[in-house]
């Protein structure tokens, strides 16, 4: 194999394995940390889009949804109190709080990040009150 053809290769197998990991999210409810900030099962910050109507539809997807990803839930999710699940356009279902869908943000790399919180004016950290 020559140098160029496994250079090519090892790129597209490092790109796959990222985006990935950017998309793979945990099914479980979300839940409240110390701070009232909603965060995934592993303790990831999530965030609302002001983009995003309540009750509407996901307004991240293509390369939004690449560094947003949504937060996921299963199919047979219980909806603690607050909590909804949205069918986004490819047919998975998103996590909502007050009927607003949650995300992650792939800047954010360990638990208790918050590097989102207030990305271009329009992302905010998901509070519970």
């Amino acid at each position: 194999m020559n140098a160029r053809i496994w250079i090519t290769s090892a790129l597209w197998g490092a790109l796959c394995a990222y985006a990935s990991l950017a998309v793979a999210q945990t099914a479980a409810a979300p839940r409240v940390d110390a701070a009232h900030r909603l965060v995934g099962s592993d303790g990831m910050t999530l965030y609302t889009y002001d983009r995003d109507s309540p009750g509407g539809p996901s307004r991240c997807e293509g390369i939004c949804a690449r560094l947003w990803p949504p937060a996921l839930a299963a199919a047979d999710a219980t909806l603690p109190e607050g909590y909804g699940v949205i069918v986004r356009a490819d047919g998975s279902r998103q996590w909502t709080w007050r009927g607003r869908p949650l995300y992650r943000y792939t800047g954010d790399t360990k638990a208790g990040s918050m590097l989102g919180d207030g990305v271009n004016g329009t992302w905010h950290v998901a509070r519970h009150p």
